[in-house]
């Protein structure tokens, strides 16, 4: 099936809210500064699930908005064996880094189907140019984006199964939360292959690791949705703290 194009109306209702948002929880923007953020020009795609939507090494000129759906950013090897390094729920700009850099170092794929609002460069360039402090929201929206990445490795590193998924779960926890989903019961259309491509993990690990967190009444994860069961008693287990993802409050 080929992608659907939905929409080029720069004004079209609601796409951009859920990112907006997502700058709001870290930089204070001020009336005019949100405005102009909402009339950004954009033009909103659905892809497939398994789409890459960036290709690995493309010199890009629009910066991906997550609409709807799940996308995955991944880095592959030689022979091509990839490995998720983000996932990217609604309100993600999930290549804003590629504004300055335009050249992806990463690829991005929806994972399930997606809609994805495609920003041009050119309009961020000029709202960055004259409102500096839309340009710290970004800055700092791209920090968040590396602390994930940085806590990510170190779980891959360091951490057993049962943490890297207990942990993985409390963020996506938050994150869901922080853009007005339910945080406690939240859609999450990752099948447990992602779940292991995301933490290192084959996807028989993953079954158990899931099963257990089941068991012990911490989460449950099943037909593409999420339910924290005990926030605290999965925290401790993932010896999660929510400090690396800035949210105003935390």
């Amino acid at each position: 099936m080929t992608d659907n194009l939905l929409s080029t109306d720069a004004l079209a209702e609601g796409a951009l809210a859920p990112w907006i948002r997502r700058l709001q929880l870290r930089t204070e923007l001020a009336d005019a500064e949100l405005a102009a953020l909402a009339s950004l020009p954009f033009e909103r795609r659905v892809y497939d699930t398994n789409r890459d939507f960036v290709r690995l090494g493309e010199c890009v000129t629009r910066a991906c908005v997550i609409v709807n759906g799940l996308a995955g950013r991944f880095d592959q090897t030689a022979s091509g064996a990839r490995q998720i390094t983000a996932l990217h729920i609604p309100g993600d700009a999930a290549d804003l880094h590629s504004v300055p850099v335009p050249k992806s170092s990463n690829a991005l794929q929806a994972l399930t189907r997606t809609e994805v609002a495609h920003v041009p460069h050119g309009p961020l360039h000029t709202l960055v140019a004259d409102y500096p402090n839309i340009a710290l929201a970004f800055w700092r929206d791209c920090v968040v984006d590396a602390a994930i990445l940085s806590k990510w490795s170190l779980n891959l590193g360091r951490a057993s199964a049962r943490q890297r998924i207990a942990h993985l779960l409390c963020e996506l926890s938050l994150r869901y939360g922080a853009i007005g989903r339910d945080g406690l019961r939240f859609d999450f259309p990752a099948t447990q292959i992602h779940i292991g491509d995301a933490t290192g993990l084959t996807n028989v690990h993953v079954n158990r690791v899931v099963r257990e967190l089941s068991e012990d009444g911490m989460a449950r994860v099943r037909g593409g949705r999420v339910e924290i069961l005990n926030s605290a008693a999965l925290a401790k287990e993932g010896d999660f703290d929510a400090a690396y993802l800035h949210l105003i409050g935390q």
